[in-house]
């Protein structure tokens, strides 16, 4: 069997529990594509995995990480006629996407966007797909609401911006880094509210803006002062817990105002709901890549040997945007 590499955690723990490590090279079954992986992006489920917190789903494997990928396909399974060997293409994975090969289904698989340079395009899957889905498919933003993004200098963020703005809604986004705040302005934040000690209802008051959606990475420790931030008939979506998994709010307010509260996460999904949301993401959000309008926010591009500083980067909650993992030629073969 023929052998690549992969990013492997021996343990929970620091830094110290990666290793490079050489892994075997699968054969792709009926309707699947070995994918020879150019790039993967970083994201904070790979830190909790690192850390013991968030464990892989059933199926997955249970010590390489790695969400979304961007690269070329290798082999063609059998009845996999889709794509051909050589064809650009990035997805998500529910892990293992850290390996120099991995195997997806077809159907999960998008093509890259043209004259993107792969690693750039590996940028794009997790963020993207997690902001559209949050956005369009659970809340169905409308064009005209105001939609009200937390954390908005991170990747999800950073993506979720430029979404919201092309469907016509009016963009606010919170962050506790002013400097963040300013850098989203660029690329269409409208609002921007600089959360100090926790708290960004009071600077909403100050603006007179409540918001129709709400995508919330925080979780506990914003959902007393998310609901209150609602509109009547507003939708909160939590796709974090990063302030905590258990909280308490006002049932009667959530009542009084018709709100909802929506939960979603894509890695545990069923392959039939992940290749939906591929097939509709292909058709309604790839054209702006291909146009120029959207475009991925990279902090940094790190070469896999130095997955542990890319790690420590993210952990810093310095970064704006993505950090990036790109395999070397050799390590590719």
């Amino acid at each position: 069997m023929n052998h690549g590499r992969a990013v492997r955690y021996t343990d929970s723990g620091g830094t110290e529990v990666i290793e490079l490590t050489e892994h075997p090279i699968p054969s792709p079954g009926p309707g699947q594509l070995l994918v020879q992986v150019k790039a993967c992006g970083l994201n904070r489920a790979d830190i909790l995995q690192r850390l013991g917190y968030y464990p892989a789903p059933k199926g997955a494997p249970a010590d390489i990480p790695g969400l979304e990928f961007a690269g070329r396909v290798a082999e063609c399974g059998q009845g996999a006629t889709l794509f051909s060997p050589g064809d650009p293409i990035m997805g998500i994975a529910a892990g293992g996407a850290m390996a120099t090969h991995i195997l997806v289904h077809e159907r999960e698989a998008i093509p890259a966007p043209s004259g993107m340079d792969l690693t750039v395009a590996a940028a794009i899957p997790e963020v993207f797909m997690t902001a559209y889905d949050a956005l369009c498919i659970q809340a169905k933003m409308r064009p005209g609401e105001v939609v009200l993004i937390h954390s908005v200098g991170s990747g999800v963020g950073t993506a979720a911006i430029q979404i919201a703005s092309a469907f016509g809604a009016t963009v606010v986004g919170s962050s506790r880094t002013n400097s963040k705040l300013e850098r989203c302005m660029a690329i269409g934040l409208e609002h921007p509210v600089l959360a100090q000690d926790g708290q960004f209802l009071p600077q909403l008051k100050d603006m007179g803006i409540k918001a129709n959606v709400i995508l919330d990475t925080v979780g506990a420790a914003y959902l007393q002062q998310n609901i209150r931030a609602l509109t009547e008939k507003g939708r909160l979506v939590v796709i974090g817990l990063m302030g905590g998994a258990t909280g308490s709010a006002s049932l009667g307010l959530l009542l009084t105002k018709r709100a909802t509260i929506i939960g979603s996460v894509l890695r545990s999904r069923p392959l039939e709901e992940k290749c939906t949301l591929a097939q509709s993401f292909a058709r309604e959000i790839l054209p702006f890549f291909e146009c120029g309008r959207f475009k991925p926010v990279i902090e940094k591009q790190f070469p896999m040997e130095q997955i542990q500083e890319a790690h420590a980067l993210m952990e810093s909650n310095q970064s704006f945007g993505k950090i990036v993992l790109e395999w070397n030629e050799d390590s590719t073969q």
